[in-house]
């Protein structure tokens, strides 16, 4: 069992609370880290660890089978630690995902296949993976983004910038329109020439996003 780690107050007495998604070659650690950079009180943050520290072998690009069971595996713990939260108190209308890289590949994809009210999803030079191989696709490793439900209005942030080397900007814009016909009220912004990182103009929306949380 990986460490989850966390920060903040404890969440039945948080306003919200924000899981946290690591990327390649990272830890959860680093994730709270960003909270810190976030700085927003009053905000429980809970962050997983993969193990290896990459939650898939393979570019989120790559067939799914190249990336399974990992991919599942990292569904798996967003889940566990859902039911966690849940557990303490914590409804699901007061929790945020928010993930970079990896993580952000997972955490849209987690929303998108399981569609409900959340307090807010943040993708952070990410995107969908795609739940469906399209045998019959052209290229034949296409994914296909075959999704039911709603995310009734879900507050949902997709920052990207257009000559990230690891996400092209094609499947960033994918992202935010299924998302959105999903129901997220999604906000996209995309940044020119600033490589695969998280700027201050994200730090600040995603700041904006858990203070309104936090404050009602």
């Amino acid at each position: 069992m990986m460490p989850t780690l966390q920060d903040g107050p404890p969440a039945d007495e948080a306003g919200a609370s924000a899981i946290l998604i690591h990327g390649r070659g990272a830890s959860a650690s680093s994730m709270l880290h960003l909270a810190e950079a976030i700085d927003v009180s009053g905000v429980h943050y809970r962050a997983p660890e993969a193990p290896t520290r990459s939650w898939y072998p393979n570019s989120f690009l790559a067939p799914l089978e190249a990336n399974e069971p990992g991919i599942e595996n990292g569904l798996a713990t967003i889940q566990s630690t859902i039911d966690a939260l849940r557990d303490e108190g914590v409804d699901e209308h007061r929790i945020f995902l928010i993930g970079f890289s990896q993580g952000a590949c997972l955490a849209s994809e987690f929303v998108a296949r399981h569609p409900r009210r959340y307090g807010g999803v943040v993708v952070l030079s990410g995107g969908l993976i795609g739940n469906v191989q399209r045998r019959d696709a052209d290229p034949p490793d296409d994914k296909g983004f075959e999704y039911q439900g709603s995310l009734m209005d879900t507050p949902v942030f997709v920052g990207c910038s257009d000559v990230d080397a690891h996400v092209p900007v094609e499947r960033v814009h994918k992202t935010a329109g299924v998302l959105g016909e999903l129901g997220g009220d999604v906000d996209l912004r995309i940044y020119e020439g600033v490589g695969h990182t998280v700027n201050d103009d994200e730090l600040k929306a995603v700041r904006q996003m858990l203070r309104t949380a936090s404050d009602g």
